[in-house]
């Protein structure tokens, strides 16, 4: 009797004892082999993505021949493709905690493929619109989640080298694009440009499922989701860059559309912001901008944007322009700076181990700054070789600025917040991309005719020259033409277009000033960032 009971009173113990909690699953904790393969997977989507913001740029000639298109409907083939891109980035992370990282990525892989193949099987400007629309959105979530994914796997140095691998497909895309862009179209045809995404997009749909596994699905927070956020989000950043794509051809504020969107936008925008700071779980994390390194990191990553977006559109927009070339021509003229991002990455790499990352990162802002500020000088017959040395300094120099950036604000968040706020830190670069096009595309108009009216006041008949000018070439028009009076009209439109290439010269120069004038702010904020220890373990999290 006392035997059973001490026997039953054994088994209550053992049933009643305290199970230990199985050890919480370390990402960092798995085979380095596997974390690299399914980290270089997402690197391969995430290139794509960054990829086609630019690729159409050297070949938008050659789509709107193919599509009917006029110039203002063809600036929609980008803008497009980035207001979806700008409205996704920042919801990834609710997206990757809902879905997981997993599914999240093979599903925006798997749209970006087959919206991929809408694109080139487009009938005119409207569905091409539509669908690069619906690239650009489907895509975009492949962008932060990578980000995401470095600092997730990767502890102390090994950061080091996801984030530089990370900032060099960042620079690397946007710079090669229209290279590439230009190749393609002359060796095929602009179909191409996106056909081109079919097989690898489908490989990492297929690939990501298998090899991508360290966070679980949470269903049940599309109930909580931060639906408010979301709509007011949407409406400021739509109707944001709506005015900033349309605003320089519709003189700002004088259109009605412009101004409507541009009060929505902005009401829109104070109500995000208030409800960003007071709700529990807000779509974007604005608080970390509280946090000295993230803060600093966001404005960088904003100002670098202005930089890599704003030289990939005026450098081809130059030399198509003023110089006349062809695709093929621009994506020469370009090569330059993905050789220097090359050669930079291999140099930042080795120095990286063991130079402070904020030496760097200055060093990198100030090659950045210079190689912009050495375009000032141009004039009408730069090519190729006067683009070489400005170029170099600026590939170079992105190397040395977007990672130490990256590592600078995803490094210093505690991981509870990592997700939300890289998705702030990738819509800064992006915003900035756009808001700086939005203010080149006015400079090069306002200035445009500013400089053309200077230049008129200094180009008047009766002046010596002038006159001597218009003499010698009417005497050539008369003698192609064989009438003196039109080869008189001739000379007058050929000084007409004389100054207005020059004109164009002298503004193209006063917008690559601008930039530059742009990273001297850069290289002042970062005096004040803390310093970057790269071996130091995450802070723990905070809400």
């Amino acid at each position: 009797m006392t035997q059973s009971r001490a026997a039953g009173g054994a088994a209550a113990a053992i049933q009643l004892a305290p199970v230990a909690p199985a050890p919480a699953f370390n990402p960092m904790d798995l085979p380095t082999r596997t974390k690299v393969f399914a980290f270089a997977l997402m690197c391969l989507g995430f290139f794509m993505a960054t990829l086609d913001i630019q690729i159409v740029a050297s070949s938008l000639k050659e789509i709107g021949g193919g599509l009917s298109a006029s110039q203002d409907e063809l600036s929609w083939v980008q803008t497009s493709y980035l207001i979806a891109e700008i409205l996704v980035i920042p919801m990834s992370g609710w997206l990757s905690r809902v879905f997981s990282t997993r599914w999240l990525f093979t599903a925006s892989a798997l749209g970006f493929t087959i919206t991929s193949m809408l694109c080139g099987m487009a009938w005119d400007i409207n569905s091409m619109i539509v669908f690069r629309a619906l690239q650009g959105a489907l895509g975009a979530a492949m962008i932060p989640t990578v980000f995401t994914t470095a600092f997730v796997l990767f502890p102390g140095h090994q950061r080091v080298i996801a984030s530089t691998t990370i900032g060099a497909l960042a620079t690397l895309a946007p710079t090669i694009g229209p290279v590439i862009g230009g190749w393609i179209t002359a060796q095929w045809s602009w179909h191409w440009l996106f056909y081109l995404n079919l097989a690898p997009g489908l490989a990492v749909a297929l690939l990501v499922p298998r090899f991508v596994h360290f966070d679980k699905a949470d269903l049940p927070l599309l109930k909580k989701g931060d639906y408010t956020g979301i709509i007011l989000m949407s409406l400021f950043l739509g109707c944001l860059e709506y005015v900033l794509e349309e605003g320089p051809r519709k003189n700002w504020f004088g259109d009605s559309a412009i101004l409507a969107c541009t009060w929505v936008s902005a009401i829109a925008c104070f109500l995000f912001l208030v409800h960003a700071l007071t709700a529990k779980e807000p779509i974007v994390d604005l608080r970390a901008l509280t946090m000295r390194n993230f803060g600093i990191g966001s404005a960088l990553s904003f100002i670098t944007g202005i930089g890599i977006f704003c030289t990939v559109f005026l450098t081809p927009l130059f030399l198509g322009r003023v110089r006349g070339f062809d695709s093929t021509q621009i994506g020469a003229a370009l090569l330059s700076v993905g050789v220097a991002q090359l050669v930079g990455l291999a140099v930042y790499s080795s120095l990286a181990r063991f130079v402070d990352l904020r030496w760097l990162l200055l060093f990198g802002l100030a090659c950045f700054g210079l190689g912009c500020w050495l375009y000032v000088p141009l004039t009408h017959d730069w090519g190729w070789q006067q683009l070489v040395l400005p170029q170099v300094l600026r590939g170079f120099g992105q190397q040395f600025s977007i990672a130490p950036i990256v590592t600078m604000a995803l490094g210093s968040l505690p991981p509870s917040r990592l997700r939300s706020a890289s998705g702030l830190f990738n819509l800064m670069r992006n915003l900035g991309g756009a808001i700086g096009i939005a203010l080149v595309s006015t400079m090069l108009n306002d200035r445009l005719n500013l400089h053309y009216l200077r230049l008129n006041e200094h180009v008047t008949a009766g002046r010596p020259l002038v006159e001597a000018w218009l003499n010698g070439q009417a005497t050539h028009f008369s003698r192609v033409g064989g009438d003196l009076l039109d080869g008189a009209q001739a000379s007058l439109g050929a000084l007409h277009a004389l100054a207005m290439r020059e004109a164009l010269v002298l503004t193209f120069s006063d917008t690559f000033a601008a930039v530059a004038v742009c990273f001297v702010v850069a290289f002042a904020l970062a005096l004040f960032s803390k310093p970057l220890n790269v071996g130091a373990k995450p802070p723990p999290d905070a809400h």
